[in-house]
């Protein structure tokens, strides 16, 4: 808890402590100043100076002070055995900040390797350190200190967990996602620290912070590797774009404005059609990639005549079993495209060895003039055909021949009958691929040129995506690594995973698995709530836990008319500081909306690609995930649950999204599985 006011010391403490803060902050100014004058004139030309420009303006954004932002959170004050290269005094906060004249460290950056005392260091391995401070803000103004010996020698005030922790974690939110760095916990912070050539997996169940743990991973990555990381690339793959919207704030409040974030359909293009359920859980299984391959390489055919070359008055021939052979050695041993390139050049190499043995010395040039021939491109055309990715697939679930030949001994008759529209498109132009059309649309580019590869790749809510969308991801990280993100019990797609075996097996990549299961956002009585679904959606998961109690945050009444106490329980939470989520079933937003405007009450309804700025939001039940919100109401649980197939680990999701109290609303009976255990 906060220092005591009884002790005589403490104002003299808070005093000294904002008189470092305003120093620092300061010096934090005096840096941005400088960043701001510097000049890229200094580049030798246009292209360097274009570049070094984005870096300072880079600079100059990353060094921005945010008023309502603590620009240090905590300190650690070094123990007798600590060694004489520690500082004697260190505080650790967001950025780092140096006095400009003198170069002396103000503010050590969170993810500095010393850094890491102040969230590992404990009485059972102070790691050389004697004691840890934490700091209390108000709108940016220091208020508060509370301290924890380290060594053994004195007693923090007060019993239980950290007061100003607590208080952070239970600070009213509105707007995008805070970052957590003065919160994170050791458990977490071993996730956040792994080599990056190490993948992490992180089973996470609700309010356990596993987002935030990936985005804090990839701001530390960033900062230990910067200059191999600025080459690759970092990217953040969320669910929906109003989740991307609502993570967006984290990463440049650490100082971090080059990292991209997209969604799966972003990568992948967007969906132009539907299909139905069990049609796109069979496009995502990962047999389909087998298929692929297999319909790709049809395309590959056996020569029906040799080939002829006229040079001057000179003809060379290769018989049609010669390149019967050529093709043969390269087909399967390499990707579509540059087999094609390689089987002209091995073509017109072929011609050169005749041209040697009559004498002649032909050289590279004329190889590749061979290789561009009509005679070669004729054969080039006819035996290993330029096709897209597009025809392929289109040709696949259009014509039952090619579909039976690619999928023998893969898919059964029901499986491949089921492949196949009734009305399928005329041509690839027109088709209305669909999002697991999409997948198999970049497992095919891929088997014909390579996809490139990022340096790491952060990917939530990972149980959602399917085999074939998990290894369109993979290519994206294949030299890299990557930080997966999920719950299995919050998998809400047909073909949502089971183990995180399969999915880390469906990358590529091999991490270990970490569950974190002590939850810091939602209360204990809201997660003892939701946890009776567990069951009947991830029986093989322990139960998750809350280090907060939540008395009195859970509420669960039966109404006689559901629009009008949706209507009061809004406005009830609305006198609450903090954020108001109402989640209703899909079908009935509009409804919701309605009732909420004739009421009055200012709202915004959540979209797709909208986050919603406002405090009180009118939330469908699909877009819920990876949100949160202080006050939460939920409609009709049952309505819920019966919209879809997996609808139970829906609620599961929609339920777990508060922060401080939830508010159950239903006309219709609880389902089944929420009754007390």
């Amino acid at each position: 808890m906060p220092a005591e006011s009884a002790d005589p010391s403490e104002p003299a403490v808070l005093a000294a402590e904002r008189a470092h803060l305003a120093e620092s902050r300061a010096a934090l100014r005096r840096m941005r100043e400088h960043a701001e004058g510097l000049s890229a004139d200094v580049a030798a030309d246009w292209v360097s100076k274009q570049f070094l420009e984005s870096l300072l303006d880079q600079r100059v954004e990353a060094l921005a002070d945010h008023p309502d932002t603590p620009l240090f959170f905590g300190r650690m004050d070094r123990g007798g055995a600590a060694g004489s290269d520690l500082p004697a005094v260190m505080y650790v906060g967001r950025r780092h900040v140096h006095d400009g004249d003198e170069g002396r460290p103000l503010v050590l950056d969170w993810r500095a390797p010393v850094s890491r005392a102040f969230y590992q260091a404990g009485p059972a391995d102070p790691m050389g350190w004697r004691l840890r401070r934490r700091f209390g803000f108000q709108a940016g103004e220091l208020t508060a200190f509370e301290d924890e010996p380290l060594d053994g020698g004195g007693t923090r005030p007060g019993t239980g967990p950290s007061r100003i922790l607590t208080d952070e974690i239970e600070r009213p939110r509105t707007g995008p996602m805070r970052d957590i760095v003065a919160t994170i916990q050791p458990e977490q912070d071993v996730i956040v620290r792994a080599d990056l050539p190490r993948s992490v997996c992180v089973q996470g169940a609700p309010g356990t912070g596993k987002t935030a743990v990936g985005l804090h991973r990839a701001a530390y990555l960033l900062f230990t590797h910067r200059e191999r990381l600025s080459r690759s690339g970092v990217l953040i793959v969320g669910p929906n774009r109003a989740f991307l919207a609502y993570i967006a704030a984290v990463l440049p409040a650490l100082g971090e404005v080059r990292v991209e974030q997209a969604t799966i359909d972003d990568l992948l293009g967007p969906p132009l059609g539907d299909e139905p359920a069990d049609v796109a859980a069979l496009k995502g299984d990962a047999r389909m990639a087998g298929v692929l391959r297999r319909a790709l390489w049809l395309h590959v055919r056996k020569p029906e005549e040799g080939l002829v070359v006229t040079r001057g008055a000179a003809r060379y021939r290769l018989a049609d079993h010669e390149i019967r052979e050529i093709a043969a050695a390269l087909r399967g041993t390499t990707r579509y495209g540059s087999g094609r390139a390689a089987f002209a050049q091995r073509l017109a190499h072929q011609i050169l060895v005749r041209m040697e043995r009559r004498g002649e010395a032909p050289d590279d040039r004329v190889q590749d003039q061979v290789a561009r021939s009509r005679p070669v491109k004729q054969v080039l055309d006819a035996v290993w055909p330029k096709v897209s990715a597009e025809q392929v697939l289109h040709r696949l679930l259009s014509d039952a021949d090619l579909l039976s030949r690619a999928a023998k001994g893969v898919l059964d008759e029901d499986e491949q009958a089921a492949l196949l529209p009734a009305r399928p498109a005329r041509s690839h132009r027109s088709a209305r691929w669909t999002a697991a059309d999409r997948a198999l649309l970049d497992e095919l580019n891929d088997l014909i040129e390579r996809t490139t590869s990022l340096g790491h790749l952060v990917v939530d809510e990972a149980q959602d995506l399917s085999a074939m969308q998990l290894r369109a991801l993979g290519r994206r990280c294949a030299t890299g690594s990557a930080t997966v993100l999920g719950d299995l019990a919050q998998g809400t797609t047909a073909w949502s995973a089971r183990t995180w075996k399969e999915v880390l097996a469906h990358l590529g990549q091999d991490g270990e698995v970490t569950e974190l299961t002590l939850g810091f956002r939602v209360p204990g009585t809201v997660l003892d709530f939701a946890a009776r679904l567990l069951p009947h959606v991830a029986p093989g998961l322990e139960r998750p836990r809350s280090l907060r109690p939540g008395a009195g945050a859970l509420t669960v009444r039966r109404v006689d008319d559901l629009a009008a106490a949706t209507v009061e329980a809004a406005r009830a939470a609305l006198a609450r500081p903090g954020s108001v989520g109402l989640i209703v079933p899909d079908a009935r937003a509009g409804a919701h909306a309605a009732a909420l405007e004739a009421a009055g009450l200012e709202h915004e309804v959540l979209g797709p690609e909208s986050p919603g700025t406002g405090r009180l939001l009118v939330i469908p039940a699909t877009l819920a995930k990876g949100l949160e919100y202080d006050h939460v109401i939920v409609a009709e649980p049952a309505a819920i649950a019966a919209a879809e197939a997996r609808g139970l680990a829906r609620l599961y999701v929609v339920l777990t999204r508060a922060v401080t109290t939830l508010a159950v609303l239903h006309e219709d009976d609880l389902p089944a599985e929420l009754a007390e255990p």
